[in-house]
């Protein structure tokens, strides 16, 4: 693979980490050190002054020595250095420089006192009580060492983006309201809008800098401070997430924004777009040599290299650069662009507010049509609804104005592919919600086959939280989700973006490739209490790292061109279907049901039922 400056620093960071871990000479550790940071802010490409025989010497702090290693990582791909040194320490020691509070030094004293080798070892040693013994450590330490190695060995720990978000604003406000603070701003994965965070990155603006270091240090969910300086600090608030913040230079925060923000692999391609122009993009600014060309806002950093602005949320080098460069950016969705939600339960079966309340508080929300979906029978611990009891739901008599209510069910998708409910009685609704809920670890080929047959029902219109997944707790299911998505776009249904925070599914990827197929997705709340009904917002979130806009989303239509969508998936079961039971079902279909014109409203759609029409605004 090609080898890129961003690379080269890597690899002395990690020769400078090795030989300080096993106690090198300092001023070697000090020299690979000031050459990861020279080289990751090189403004040309070595990869190109190595083919052209350049001089390396004229790269800050590079000498003979580095600039031989520099032709050697270029040519090769590695460093018999860094080689040599990873071989005489155990691999998993690395790790350990990722654990807040440790660094070289302490990792060394650990290894060479303790012979602590892995996180593993550090966690026994911790509890046991020995690692408070040693010269630089103590027992609010090791205390400290112990909460954070039970995050890092326990895979589930990492935070949701609503945890995050809900530790971050109020210390987001606490600092701004710190006197001489001029801007706060959050960067990372969370302004990234991923779907987990590992910590929180925090960027400020003040005329005295130090003063924001001691107020952040100060605030009153920080359990610890891991470092703090005149610019920069790092803690650990109550619950175990890490925040850092940096104080910079206003005429620095839009690089700084840009450098913060990642993803990593992003800044990588900035960085070398920068170098092809002669430029040298950093934390700092955009540099021509040593003038400052840009860098005050991140406008004029991606301006510098003929960009437009890229919205954080596509920052992950897929693609964002060519499109910003060709004028092709999506413009991405917003909340208020939902009309509706296709996706709600009520207390008739695990939900926890009455239909009346849910649609009360839908339309306070600004929606004009909410589906009620409530559980098919098989899902026992949700109390679903067997046929009676959904035929009873449709004949209910609603008397609401302002939002108009769509008669639903999430039907289970059994493990042939069957439906949980007879079609005499999915035909009578308005849409039917597909979702699995049982045999999760079926291999991918039969998954994909169960899904494509359910699909293939002649009640079908949306596929609920594709893959299953409930992040860092329940892996998605394996399957193939381009012939999913093919499927869709044949059949005409569609797919949901589950809002719920513990699914967030589809996924980023998943989405951007229904929008590339033209299968719309379903921003949906499945709000189980009116404040779930804001999960919608999670769900925008993720269509926008998915590049959805507007117009690839099924519930920014107005009600009479969503019920012209949802019934051509809503096809009437044939005579032939009619007349046996479709597989799956527990029951024979009975007599044929004919379908409604999608253009009418409830009372005509459900046929010969009491169910009022409620008023829409279009």
């Amino acid at each position: 693979m090609p080898i890129h400056n961003a690379d080269i620093a890597e690899v002395f960071g990690d020769v400078a980490d090795l030989l300080e871990i096993q106690g090198g000479n300092p001023f070697r550790v000090r020299a690979y050190r000031n050459a990861a940071r020279s080289v990751g802010e090189y403004g040309q490409n070595l990869r190109t002054m190595v083919a052209q025989g350049a001089d390396l010497k004229a790269i800050p702090a590079i000498g003979d020595d580095l600039a031989l290693k520099i032709r050697e990582i270029v040519t090769t791909g590695s460093c018999a250095l860094l080689a040599s040194l990873r071989a005489q320490v155990p691999s998993a020691i690395t790790a350990l420089l990722r654990v807040p509070g440790l660094g070289p030094k302490r990792v060394r004293t650990l290894y060479e006192l303790l012979r602590v080798q892995s996180l593993e070892d550090l966690q026994r040693a911790a509890a046991a009580g020995r690692v408070r013994k040693l010269p630089g450590f103590g027992t609010r330490t090791e205390a400290h060492l112990l909460a954070n190695l039970a995050a890092r060995l326990d895979k589930s720990r990492r935070f949701l983006f609503v945890e995050a978000r809900q530790r971050a604003e109020p210390l987001l406000a606490w600092l701004a309201a710190s006197p001489g603070v001029a801007r706060v701003e959050v960067a990372g994965s969370l302004r990234r809008l991923l779907d987990t965070v590992g910590d929180i990155d925090i960027l400020a603006t003040a005329r005295e800098p130090s003063a924001v270091t001691r107020r952040f240090v100060g605030y009153e969910d920080v359990v610890e401070a891991l470092a703090q300086g005149p610019t920069r600090a790092s803690v650990v608030l109550r619950g175990g997430l890490q925040v850092d913040l940096r104080v910079v230079e206003p005429e620095s925060l839009g690089a700084a924004l840009v450098y913060f923000t990642g993803s990593k692999a992003h800044n990588v391609a900035l960085r070398r777009l920068g170098q092809e122009h002669g430029l040298k993009i950093n934390e700092y600014g955009v540099f021509r040599s040593d003038t400052r060309i840009a860098g005050e806002t991140e406008e004029s950093v991606y301006a510098s290299v003929g960009l437009r602005w890229i919205p954080p949320e596509l920052r992950e080098d897929q693609g964002e650069i060519d499109a910003a460069r060709g004028a092709a950016l999506p413009a991405l969705i917003a909340r208020d662009d939902l009309r509706g939600d296709l996706h709600a339960h009520t207390v008739a079966s695990d939900g926890r507010a009455s239909l009346f309340d849910m649609a009360h508080a839908a339309r306070e929300r600004g929606l004009s049509y909410l589906a009620i979906t409530d559980h098919s029978k098989r899902l026992a611990m949700a109390h679903g609804l067997d046929a009676a009891r959904l035929a009873a739901q449709i004949d209910l008599n609603a008397q609401l104005t302002g939002i108009t209510l769509l008669k639903g069910i999430e039907v289970d998708i059994l493990e042939d592919g069957g439906l949980d409910l007879p079609d005499a009685i999915l035909a009578r609704l308005d849409l039917v919600v597909g979702a699995i809920h049982s045999h999760f670890d079926l291999p991918r080929e039969r998954q994909t086959a169960r899904i494509l047959r359910a699909m293939d029902h002649p009640c079908f219109s949306l596929l609920a939280h594709p893959s299953g997944r409930l992040i860092e707790s329940r892996e998605p299911c394996d399957f193939d989700m381009l012939r999913v998505v093919r499927k869709a776009k044949e059949r005409g249904c569609f797919l949901e973006l589950n809002a719920q925070p513990e699914r967030l599914d589809l996924i980023d990827t998943a989405c951007r490739m229904a929008k590339d197929h033209g299968v719309l997705v379903s921003i949906d709340s499945d709000a189980h209490s009116v404040a779930e009904l804001d999960n919608l917002r999670y769900g925008v979130n993720q269509a926008r790292r998915g590049w959805l806009g507007k117009a690839d989303v099924l519930n920014t239509r107005s009600l009479a061109k969503l019920r012209a969508l949802l019934a051509r998936t809503m096809r009437t079961p044939t005579r032939e279907t009619s007349e046996s039971q479709w597989p799956g079902s527990n029951e024979p279909c009975g007599t044929r049901v004919q379908q409604q014109p999608a253009a009418l409203q409830i009372r005509a759609a459900l046929g010969r039922t009491r169910y009022t029409r409620l008023e829409s605004s279009q």
